[in-house]
């Protein structure tokens, strides 16, 4: 009797022995998580010059541009900031001419209403805690999930990877020094808080397993910034969105050098169905003398640039360029998603209803302007979302993804 009574015991204090390290185990794993998004925001947020309270709630940082995230990066320790291109691609001044004619004096974002930031500094959107959260865990923090792109010369061209879905142009059949594209911009409805719609260009090189890729547009993002607002962005990549690269500047690599644009920071106004439309033009192309690769926001002065020695396969031009939109769809084994891509209408709605691109243009091995030639389209997902192109420099796109069509 005594012995089954020391049994009972024993095992008692054992189930209570194990239920205070379970209670302490999960004190400990919320801790380190905790400790880990504390790193993550003092490791991004740099010290700021000046803050701006932006009206939809965002905190835009002035920082000193020698003390901007890019410089954390082991292979920019010692990097001296080129402050302007050597050159641009011939023919951009004259488009320039044109499109300052219909184009506002600045490109307008909403953090502008309450301030600008001073000489010798970027502005930077502040990283804040519920940011970091929202990620799948700190590491992954301003990250894409593993391969996003579509890859046109692969053995299944209109294949997507599970869960992305495209409406895209492309071209693969040369060596390409940058790319142009003016897009019109659109708030589509997101249905899942961690799926997007993003509409932009993309500049790629490498093989598959290793792909180096650099992107912009516009997106709604909710599980990046924790809103349904347009926001500009660019995003890179130098091991095919396993580890290496990020969005915006939540990693270090992409040198900035100007003082008016913000990384992730809402754009307004935005287009109507049957009303104003709003453009934004991104043109990403390298610089003929030091090789990095420069980002132009509307027809203004340089954003700035992310060294060549960040990508091995984009060091001398890129062997494929990509203009359209990209939407992730988490309901790959029930009904499709409703997320948008564009202004969430398909490309027969034209001028004023559907998304496009136009004035698309490739930079050449002479740095000079080119109309895109062998172009060819990728819609897998066509009763979902669409592409109208007819051979010319712009094409329609988009659509609402579930309907009578597309189940």
């Amino acid at each position: 009797m005594k012995m089954h009574i020391g049994i009972s015991c024993s095992l008692v204090t054992l189930l209570l022995v194990m239920i205070w390290l379970s209670c302490n185990m999960s004190r400990v794993w919320a801790t380190t998580q905790q400790l880990e998004v504390w790193r993550q925001q003092k490791r991004l947020n740099k010290p700021a010059i000046k803050s701006i309270k932006s009206p939809d709630g965002d905190i835009i940082d002035c920082v000193h541009i020698s003390h901007q995230p890019a410089f954390d990066h082991p292979l920019l320790k010692n990097h001296t900031i080129q402050m302007r291109p050597s050159f641009y691609p011939l023919g951009l001044y004259d488009e320039n001419k044109v499109a300052s004619k219909m184009e506002p004096s600045s490109v307008p974002q909403l953090w502008h209403q309450n301030g600008r930031c001073p000489e010798d500094t970027i502005p930077i959107r502040r990283t804040k805690k519920d940011d970091v959260v929202r990620a799948a865990s700190a590491e992954r923090y301003g990250k894409k999930r593993h391969k996003t792109i579509p890859n046109p010369t692969s053995a299944h061209p209109n294949r997507d990877d599970v869960g992305y879905e495209h409406a895209l142009l492309f071209v693969t059949r040369d060596k390409y020094y940058g790319a142009k594209g003016t897009i019109n911009v659109w708030n589509p409805t997101i249905q899942e808080q961690d799926e997007y719609s993003a509409s932009q260009l993309w500049v790629r090189g490498g093989p598959p397993e290793s792909l180096n890729t650099i992107e912009a547009g516009w997106h709604v993002n909710p599980s990046v910034y924790g809103d349904d607002r347009t926001r500009l962005f660019t995003f890179w990549t130098a091991d095919n969105y396993a580890s290496i690269g990020c969005y915006n500047l939540r990693c270090p690599g992409f040198v900035q050098v100007n003082k008016e644009i913000a990384l992730g920071a809402t754009i307004y106004p935005i287009s109507s169905y049957d009303g104003p439309q709003y453009e934004i033009t991104i043109l990403i192309w390298q610089d003929p003398y030091s090789a990095n690769w420069w980002l132009q926001y509307g027809n203004r002065s340089a954003l700035g640039y992310w060294p060549s020695s960040l990508f091995p396969h984009l060091r001398d031009g890129a062997s494929g360029i990509l203009w359209g939109g990209e939407i992730l769809n988490l309901n790959v084994s029930g009904q499709h998603t409703s997320t948008e891509m564009g202004s969430g209408h398909f490309a027969g709605g034209k001028f004023r209803r559907a998304s496009f691109f136009k004035n698309i243009r490739i930079v050449d091995h002479s740095n000079k302007y080119q109309t895109p030639r062998g172009d060819q389209i990728l819609m897998p997902q066509k009763l979902c979302y669409d592409l109208e192109w007819d051979g010319g420099d712009s094409f329609y796109y988009g659509g609402p993804g579930f309907n009578r069509e597309c189940p």
